[in-house]
């Protein structure tokens, strides 16, 4: 009867700790749940909805962006920006190779200052010495290309393969920078141009024949009345003067005195009218003072 009662407790134990497995599982797998749920609950509100007609304008709009990319311009730096990497890479020559550049630079300049050369045929010698250098170093090094055991003496300096390549870059689109490193200067060329260094505004300097004489009126018959005559400069006033004479009809009164304002604020005149800036007076005197 005891060991009934001890089998009926253990089949009872057995139940409770299997229904309290199920009653655990069941919580885990409904937090499980719950969490996905909220999780793509939040997804669902954060994605943002598009009717077709803003699908519509958001691909017109990709569509015109593409469209209107400078590709070209774009190429073209990326282009630039290559060269500009290659050209600021060192191009570094050793020092006895700098020192025969100098020494046959100088004795190119040493035979032409000795015919006492101007500086345009210094610069002319320079460049020719460069040019020809230049030609010697790729002929080397196609050689050197097709058959590596050429000596490379021939580009005239007796210098190695590998710095034939770097001596070409130097002498074509480095000179200039290679010319700082060597101490190379040639004065630039001055063209000495004849100008005219007159300020602007400055009278036009007057003729002998004019008579001119400062603050000075002189009466007399009126030919040509500056009040309707303006001229730019005294100088101008001087030739009407003088073409007046000169075409003037036999009989009429030739102009021998003219009267001119240069002030903009008028000139002092003996007669009832006060001379304005620029007015030209062309009289006539019976006896002129000179």
């Amino acid at each position: 009867m005891a060991r009934g009662k001890w089998v009926f407790s253990y089949k009872k134990t057995t139940l409770l700790v299997c229904f309290f497995n199920i009653v655990v599982a069941l919580y885990v797998l409904r937090s499980l749940y719950a969490s996905l749920y909220i999780y793509s609950g939040n997804v669902s509100r954060n994605v943002a909805l598009y009717n077709p007609d803003q699908i519509r304008k958001m691909e017109e709009s990709m569509q015109i962006r593409r469209e209107f990319k400078p590709v070209e311009l774009i190429k073209w730096v990326k282009a630039l920006e290559g060269e500009l990497s290659s050209e600021t890479a060192a191009v570094e020559l050793p020092q006895h190779l700098k020192q025969n550049i100098i020494d046959e630079i100088l004795q190119r300049l040493r035979g032409l200052n000795s015919s006492g050369a101007d500086i345009a045929k210094e610069r002319e010698v320079v460049e020719n010495w460069r040019k020809g250098k230049l030609e010697e170093v790729k002929s080397a090094l196609v050689k050197g290309t097709s058959n590596s055991t050429i000596p490379h003496e021939e580009a005239g300096m007796n210098i190695d393969f590998p710095l034939c390549g770097i001596l070409a870059r130097a002498l074509e689109s480095d000179w200039a920078l290679l010319c700082e490193e060597i101490g190379l200067w040639v004065p630039a060329q001055v063209a000495n141009e004849e100008h005219d260094d007159k300020p602007e505004g400055a009278e036009e300097p007057l003729s002998p024949e004019c008579h001119a004489e400062l603050h000075t009126d002189y009466d007399g018959s009126a030919v040509r009345w500056g009040l309707t005559h303006h001229k730019d400069s005294a100088a101008d006033c001087c030739q009407a003067c003088l073409d007046h004479a000169k075409h003037a009809k036999e009989g009429e009164k030739k102009c021998n005195i003219w009267v001119y304002c240069p002030s903009e604020f008028g000139c002092h005149s003996p007669d009832i009218y006060q001379h304005k800036h620029q007015e030209c007076w062309l009289k006539y005197v019976s006896s002129p003072p000179f």
